[in-house]
């Protein structure tokens, strides 16, 4: 079975076992439990469920496998001809999850 969810402002469609990259939830360590109750569709084929805007009694169980920081993204300023350049770096705090279970 697959779902479309919407966690962390973003839309991901999976199936059971699925491993995803989110931002990381708040108060969470590893192997705890989150339950997402944003399901926007459920479903496949003639039983396919659309919701307006969720579908009524779906959620979807993930398990949290870890959380780490994500890969480095450079931000770079320059000015041309005066001599300004500037260099940040930022690493996003995120949690890789599993999909357990989607009870539709």
């Amino acid at each position: 079975m697959k779902a479309t969810i919407k966690t962390q402002g973003r839309q991901f469609t999976v199936s059971e076992g699925d491993v995803l990259f989110v931002n990381r939830y708040a108060n969470t360590d590893a192997g705890s439990e989150v339950e997402i109750k944003e399901v926007l569709a459920a479903g496949e084929g003639k039983s396919a469920k659309i919701g307006q805007p969720y579908v009524d009694g779906a959620s979807v169980k993930a398990r949290v496998l870890e959380n780490k920081r994500g890969r480095k993204v450079l931000i770079f300023k320059k000015k041309k001809r005066k001599g300004y350049e500037r260099t940040r770096g930022h690493r996003q705090e995120v949690s890789v999850i599993k999909i357990e279970s989607i009870k539709a």
